[in-house]
């Protein structure tokens, strides 16, 4: 082999191992970015990736089945397109452009697209800074309730769509098709698991 060729040869080999880091570094983030494997039929691409994102990190799946596996990203996408009104949807949707905005100026990047720590980080911050939902006697508020803003609703959403979904109410909350008798006065121990209605 001449030298020339050699000469080549070695700085082929060079770019090569120069490049492989920024070659797994693009792997990696498409590795990272949520595929929808899921058609929306209100929220657009984005909001539904940033839904979705949502709604596993906070009902992962862990011994139980998570938000992801109840479709809840999906029921609320059906909720907001049929059941908000305009004004409803206009506000969701700028509340989500709103929310995915803020973690890119924060953290770099979209909810969707971030790392678990700075998910974690995101939810933390808004869990602190979000108005909460006033008591309740008997199914009915106390007291005007003042705008809960968009995390606290949408949580409050991905909460009520997973554990209103069967699956859940029949196999992880203790669920009685035909109750029996009435206990009255029993240990708080003795009942166990959440119940289903």
């Amino acid at each position: 082999m001449e030298r020339r060729e050699a000469l080549k040869k070695t700085a082929m080999i060079a770019g090569s191992a120069a490049m492989i880091p920024s070659l797994f570094s693009l792997l990696q983030s498409c590795q990272q970015q949520t595929a929808l494997d899921w058609k929306p039929t209100f929220l657009s691409d984005d909001h539904a990736r940033l839904i979705t994102t949502l709604v596993d990190t906070l009902l992962p799946k862990t011994g139980t089945p998570g938000a992801l596996d109840m479709k809840v990203h999906m029921f609320m996408d059906l909720v907001f397109g049929k059941v908000y009104a305009a004004a409803g949807q206009q506000l969701v949707t700028a509340e989500m452009t709103a929310f995915d905005l803020n973690c890119k100026e924060k953290f770099g990047d979209v909810f969707s697209g971030l790392s678990a720590g700075d998910k974690a980080a995101v939810l933390k911050e808004a869990e602190a800074s979000s108005p909460k939902y006033n008591g309740q006697v008997w199914g009915t508020g106390v007291g005007k309730q003042e705008p809960v803003g968009f995390y606290r609703a949408i949580k409050s959403l991905a909460l009520w769509g997973y554990f209103s979904s069967e699956e859940i109410g029949k196999n992880v909350l203790s669920y009685d098709p035909i109750p029996g008798e009435y206990s009255g006065c029993i240990l708080l121990a003795d009942v166990g698991n959440t119940w289903s209605l």
